[in-house]
């Protein structure tokens, strides 16, 4: 699976709306073959920074970057940031998220 988190430093006054302006392109990437999940939060630390958390299948990334609803995204994001997003994108094994081992809760 390709596991990729990505960091937006948003300006000040586009971070209240920054998800909302997204929802077009996050309900696209959403419903594409092989996507296992495409989730956004905001730093508890920065309000003006958002992570975006996301998996695909190995053979469904290309095609998501290639969409035009990736490339639309492109387009609105490049006015609401500050700089260069950051990222990690790694292929790694397993399908699915697995539970903490270090962590049990009981119930």
């Amino acid at each position: 699976m390709i596991f990729i988190v990505v960091k937006f430093p948003v300006k000040p006054e586009e971070a209240e709306n920054f998800v909302e302006k997204l929802t077009p392109f996050t309900e696209a990437t959403r419903a594409e073959p092989g996507n296992k999940w495409f989730q956004w939060s905001r730093s508890v630390e920065d309000s003006c920074e958002f992570v975006l958390v996301e998996a695909f299948e190995e053979d469904a990334a290309e095609a998501h970057v290639n969409s035009d609803h990736f490339r639309e995204a492109m387009k609105t994001l490049q006015p609401l940031l500050t700089r260069t997003p950051q990222i990690i994108s790694r292929v790694i094994e397993g399908h699915d998220w697995d539970e903490m081992g270090e962590l049990k809760v009981e119930g």
